[in-house]
């Protein structure tokens, strides 16, 4: 009960200037003035009748749909009652936010409602940017007030058992639809809470779609399932936003269903359709600084877990030892992702991230540890037009002294920028034939020998 009337009594102090005002002339704004004092002053005489006529006990043990229903029905009751002139219009927006505040993101409602939303970003309550097609937009949403936008993300990370205080001001969570949130709040955030939200779709993509926007050809979409089917360990490389989650989620389709396949991830936004999945996630340090469950604990868990494969979201710690542990004992085919510019900034930063587990290694022995797991590095990246691309498939092909071999097998070139910002560029083949060729020929799976052939251009 206490949790739905704190919801109830913030719609009359928090939601209210969540209404914008359009840029027009002098005299509409003062217009617009009018009708947003007018408009909120008529919502916080509803929400007042509304928390003395609801019961509470009742409606907070109602499935979601009847409460809404309920609201519905309530908020119309109330605005009959106060006879004041509003249109269609007005009425479903009062009887939309006072829903979105007791049960949903309050303003961000909207937003999440947006297929074509892949951002949602806060920059402090005054502020709100998305995220369309690649490109940024500055929004006309924006919360009340600092508390408002604290309520919400308080609401967004209790709901999987994580805290955002003063003691612990930066907060990694994740929506009910697997959409990734992170949090950080007063004293770090120098200006006001700041929160983002990586939105991930409904429909989860498959290959197709990334073939349609072209941010691959079906010659490459051909090598990638093959070097899952084929258990190849795969490394995704690329740079915030590139698209690293999405394309390991659309690899992981090409697993066989009768494999049992254990993700890892700080927070889960896997989406895999397998039926033998079994998912993993960390957790933060309590308020005494204890119970903190890391990345590499999970790994190494996992390894009892009887996985054919493990699935590491991100890469960016100690785990990578243990990872590539998994990948050389049996654990063949498992992939994750890494932040990194180029492939071979990738081998260099999980050589890195080895050395932060603290073993006596030399350089050598882990650069043999990473050739004997790793077979193929895929680069993904966001270009200057917002569109994703797959820049680079290269293979690692062996040591030469201290020097771990790549060769390339498909690359992306860049020849120009249009006149409308758009990036101009084709795909194209090396002309190597790759190592793994043998390999995916053991798994019964032929490639075609035009597949390299370099003089081929897909635009």
């Amino acid at each position: 009960m206490s949790i739905l009337r704190e919801r109830l009594q913030s719609i009359g102090t928090t939601s209210n200037t969540a209404f914008s005002l359009p840029a027009t002339t002098a005299a509409s704004n003062h217009a617009a003035l009018q009708d947003h004092v007018e408009y909120h002053e008529l919502k916080s005489r509803i929400h007042e009748e509304l928390l003395d006529r609801m019961d509470l006990i009742v409606m907070e043990n109602m499935p979601q749909e009847h409460l809404l229903a309920e609201i519905k029905n309530l908020v119309e009751r109330l605005l009959i009652e106060e006879r004041t002139p509003i249109n269609d219009v007005e009425r479903q927006r009062i009887i939309q936010d006072i829903q979105n505040e007791i049960l949903g993101l309050g303003p961000l409602e909207p937003l999440l409602a947006d297929p074509t939303i892949s951002d949602i970003l806060v920059n402090t309550h005054r502020q709100i940017y998305v995220e369309r097609r690649g490109k940024l937009e500055l929004t006309d949403i924006h919360f009340a007030n600092e508390s408002h936008l604290r309520k919400i993300i308080d609401r967004i990370v209790s709901r999987v058992g994580r805290r955002v205080d003063e003691s612990s001001p930066m907060v990694d969570a994740r929506l009910p639809d697997g959409s990734r949130v992170n949090a950080i709040i007063p004293p770090l955030a120098l200006d006001g809470s700041l929160l983002s939200i990586r939105r991930f779709a409904v429909i989860p993509l498959k290959i197709d779609d990334l073939i349609r926007h072209k941010s691959m050809t079906p010659e490459i979409g051909e090598i990638i399932s093959g070097l899952v089917k084929a258990k190849c360990s795969i490394l995704i490389s690329g740079g915030t936003g590139s698209g690293k989650t999405t394309l390991l989620n659309i690899m992981s389709s090409f697993i066989p269903p009768s494999e049992r396949i254990i993700t890892i991830e700080d927070a889960a936004e896997l989406q895999l359709q397998q039926p033998h999945v079994v998912r993993l996630e960390t957790r933060p340090p309590n308020i005494e600084g204890k119970g903190e469950i890391s990345q590499r604990s999970l790994v190494r868990n996992s390894l009892r877990m009887r996985p054919d494969r493990i699935i590491i979201g991100e890469v960016r710690g100690a785990e990578a030892f243990d990872m590539l542990q998994a990948m050389n004992t049996g654990h063949e085919g498992s992939m994750a992702t890494v932040h990194a510019n180029t492939p071979r900034d990738a081998l260099s930063r999980v050589e890195n991230m080895v050395g932060m587990a603290g073993l006596n290694l030399s350089p050598k022995a882990i650069r043999q540890q990473i050739y004997s797991a790793i077979v193929a590095v895929i680069q993904v990246s966001r270009l200057s037009d917002g569109k994703r691309k797959i820049l680079s498939i290269q293979e690692i092909t062996g040591m030469e002294g201290d020097v771990i071999t790549m060769q390339e097998i498909f690359v992306f070139e860049q020849t120009d920028i249009a006149a409308n910002g758009t990036v101009q560029g084709y795909f194209r083949a090396t002309g190597i034939r790759p190592q793994f060729a043998e390999r995916l020929r053991i798994f019964g799976i032929s490639l075609r020998d035009n597949l390299f052939d370099p003089s081929r251009r897909y635009e």
